[in-house]
């Protein structure tokens, strides 16, 4: 059943009048008589009004109908008017992924300042891999993602943030572990845990040609998984400076002139709701301010 059909009869049975219906429908008499025509069609040929001289007025079947139109569209009404204030209260989810690291400092200051600033913000954050937050953004399972990795697929847009400093997560015995700096190759060989997949591909750059993946021994999720390993003697990890963790029995040393940057990540051509896309252009103008 069309519903402005149902809109014009309610209007048209207060006024018993076409032209003055009409009038405050906003629309011409001929529209107006067509839709009554084609609403009593629709309702098997029944006559909803009858003409009394040049007026018109309710049939019995018109009052019938009219008190149950009314109440419909009263509800209607009432409907669309709770689900607009509804939409204007929900909760608004932000989806986001990181990197390990990445939560710690001014990111962490930001969520929460945008949260106590809008109180209808609630985060859900998501922290793996590059490649797993890439596929998860492009799948639009995530709203956006902070990676260390640009990706040239063209469905998904980059923004650099920062770049960030890289340190080797040694056991306290290792016979590096009291140098003041350390140049990648000297332990790309060493058994690795690996906490990220592209952390894992500049190694091999590292070594300018040596297959450091044959020295790789476990991979995980997190830098804290890795940071498990490395205190439980399984090997070494390559970590970013603001996943470190005070720890006994691990020393952390810098890597000689190694920066890795990273980027916002989202999906090309994707409607974000305003408070996300605020919060995405916050977090870019924030990192690009450090």
């Amino acid at each position: 059943m069309n519903y402005n059909y149902l809109l014009y009869f309610s209007v048209l049975a207060q006024t018993e009048h076409y032209t003055t219906a009409a009038a405050r429908l906003g629309i011409s008499q001929p529209a107006l008589s067509s839709a009554i025509h084609n609403l009593e069609n629709a309702l098997g040929g029944v006559k909803l009004f009858e003409k009394v001289g040049r007026n018109i007025r309710l049939t019995d079947e018109g009052r019938f109908y009219q008190e149950t139109v009314d109440d419909a569209i009263k509800k209607l009404h009432s409907a669309s008017l709770l689900l607009r204030d509804s939409k204007t209260h929900a909760p608004v989810v932000i989806r986001m992924g990181v990197v390990s690291g990445t939560l710690d400092g001014l990111l962490a200051r930001k969520i929460e300042q945008y949260t106590r600033k809008n109180s209808r913000i609630r985060f859900h954050i998501t922290e793996s891999s590059s490649e797993n937050l890439m596929d998860l953004v492009r799948h639009e399972k995530l709203d956006m993602a902070i990676v260390d990795s640009s990706n040239r697929d063209r469905s998904l847009h980059f923004r650099k943030l920062y770049e960030r400093d890289f340190y080797a997560a040694l056991p306290v015995t290792h016979p590096l572990a009291g140098r003041s700096s350390i140049d990648p190759q000297e332990i790309v060989l060493d058994p690795q845990i690996v906490f990220n997949y592209n952390v894992e591909k500049s190694f091999q750059e590292w070594t300018t040609g040596t297959p450091s993946d044959a020295a790789v021994i476990c991979t995980v999720d997190t830098s804290k998984s890795a940071l498990d390993l490395v205190h439980a003697g399984l090997g070494i990890t390559f970590i970013p400076g603001p996943c470190r963790e005070t720890r006994p029995g691990i020393s952390y040393v810098p890597l000689n002139n190694w920066h890795q940057a990273l980027y916002m990540c989202i999906l090309y051509d994707k409607w974000l709701e305003s408070p996300i896309w605020d919060f995405i252009e916050l977090v870019v103008k924030a990192f690009r301010k450090k």
